[in-house]
């Protein structure tokens, strides 16, 4: 029989074998969880310059918008800078660009052009994209911004882009342009989710639009994704990660985000209207509700949403 003396140093041995086994397993799962841990989003700013101060959004409609469709958009815009709207306010959003260099960028819609006989026709290049674009004039602090009709096909629209920003060159000097198509009859399910079921990954159920209109509420989304990029990007020497001709910017670094909670396939926890049952996560002027996407946030490194 062992004695009491010979079982406590058998005893103290067992357990000190114990905790160093413990230790290094905690340890191991330590230098684990380090390996996955997501690291922190970084848009790299690279010296060229910004749109700050006031900012004129310049438009040109091609094709059929109807009144109601224009009115949706405008008051989006109008909404960017105002603080008349209760939070979480279009403006609230907007405000996340002052974080980057530069401070406020106030935004006042411009010039409007309207060309409602297809005067390129219904299939558009890249190089017509800007040539029409070109037609709102603004240069000076100025974005021209062309919308397209559900019944206008663009060179990459739904394959590769819902929308775009770049600059372009006339006889009045560089201007920052960007395009943003309706993509109702074309493909809702890649360019107006989540107002449409997608055409891949899992299948959740579409949310409600909040202004009744697929296509130009999912525009909304896509044309807030390309001012945010044009006001801290516009000339492909601003904010971003990744290579100069294909970035990441200050919304399309969180693109599917649009509250907490949110992963691929879900938008996250948003805010639903009591009486018409439509998602939204921010108020814009004259009672609209819009759904915005979350955008970089340079002070914490993070994609930051409203809701």
């Amino acid at each position: 029989m062992a004695s009491v003396s010979n079982l406590f140093i058998i005893f103290s041995s067992l357990l000190l074998l114990s905790l160093s086994l413990l230790n290094t397993c905690l340890a191991t799962s330590r230098t684990l969880s380090a390996l996955v841990e997501q690291q922190p989003l970084v848009l790299q700013y690279h010296n060229g310059p910004l749109l700050n101060g006031n900012v004129s959004v310049n438009l040109v409609w091609y094709g059929n918008f109807s009144p109601a469709q224009r009115s949706v958009i405008v008051d989006f815009l109008n909404s960017l800078s105002s603080d008349k709207a209760p939070k979480p306010s279009v403006s609230s959003w907007w405000q996340t660009t002052e974080a980057y260099k530069g401070g406020r960028r106030s935004v006042v819609v411009g010039n409007q052009i309207v060309d409602e006989k297809y005067s390129l026709g219904k299939l558009l290049t890249a190089e017509q994209l800007i040539a029409l674009s070109s037609k709102a004039g603004g240069i000076n602090n100025a974005v021209n911004v062309l919308l397209t009709s559900a019944d206008v096909a663009v060179d990459g629209f739904c394959m590769s882009r819902c929308g775009t920003h770049g600059s372009g060159q006339n006889k009045k000097g560089k201007f920052a342009y960007a395009w943003v198509g309706n993509s109702m009859s074309q493909c809702p399910g890649q360019c107006a989710w989540p107002f449409h079921q997608p055409i891949y990954g899992p299948q959740t159920p579409p949310l409600v639009a909040p202004n009744g209109d697929v296509g130009v509420d999912g525009m909304i989304i896509n044309l807030a994704t390309v001012l945010a990029g044009m006001v801290t990007n516009p000339f492909n020497n601003g904010y971003f990660q990744g290579p100069a001709d294909a970035p990441l910017e200050a919304v399309s670094a969180c693109t599917g985000i649009f509250g907490k909670g949110a992963y691929p396939g879900y938008p996250g926890q948003v805010l639903v209207d009591k009486t018409t049952g439509a998602s939204y996560n921010a108020n814009g002027l004259n009672g609209r509700k819009y759904l915005v996407p979350a955008m970089w946030d340079p002070r914490t490194n993070t994609c930051k949403t409203l809701v």
